[in-house]
């Protein structure tokens, strides 16, 4: 089984904030496979349904970001789901919005998500879509930055940025990852 995992933070608070565009990719495919994420074990909400006959899981940690690998390790662990069959989305200060950069491996940098999901999977080697959010503007909060709203004039770019990451996780579960990275990784603007 294939499991595609999105980061954020829990609550109606966070919804829809940058921090939060994994947890939005999930929900399109969640929407777009007919999965329901009602299921919930291990400080997780997911789902499970079938893209081409292959089985997946939609998973949402419902702990903090900073505390995401605390939910997935035993999400996987009691499902028997091989670290090699992960794809974890999440936001990235250091790309721009609208650019996705495919990966099959990387330390944290600075995210704390990711960081969590390497102490407790105590690995790097695993699949991921980082979702390019920008940085604040010179002397901006980093922490009020990521858990602000898109603003309007992005939002057909936010659409297409989610859209986009839905189609390279539904390809990630019946093809090659790096056939996924070459078709996938860019600006989706430009694609």
């Amino acid at each position: 089984m294939k499991c595609i995992i999105g980061l954020g933070n829990p609550g109606r608070k966070y919804e829809k904030t940058r921090h939060n565009i994994g947890f939005m990719v999930i929900d399109q495919l969640a929407l777009d496979l007919g999965i329901d994420l009602t299921q919930n074990k291990f400080k997780c909400n997911y789902g499970a349904g079938y893209v081409n006959g292959e089985k997946i899981m939609l998973v949402k940690p419902q702990t903090f970001m900073n505390l995401s690998g605390e939910g997935v390790r035993p999400l996987l662990d009691y499902y028997k789901i091989d670290v090699g069959d992960i794809l974890v989305l999440y936001d990235d200060l250091d790309l721009p919005v609208g650019k996705l950069r495919l990966r099959q491996k990387g330390s944290g940098g600075g995210h704390n998500g990711i960081k969590s999901l390497n102490q407790h999977l105590a690995t790097d080697k695993y699949k991921r879509i980082r979702i390019g959010i920008d940085r604040p503007e010179p002397g901006g909060s980093i922490t009020g930055y990521v858990l602000g709203r898109f603003p309007k004039d992005e939002t057909a770019l936010i659409e297409k940025v989610i859209a986009r990451s839905a189609d390279a996780s539904t390809a990630f579960v019946t093809v090659p990852f790096q056939d996924v990275m070459t078709e996938y990784n860019g600006d989706v603007n430009e694609q």
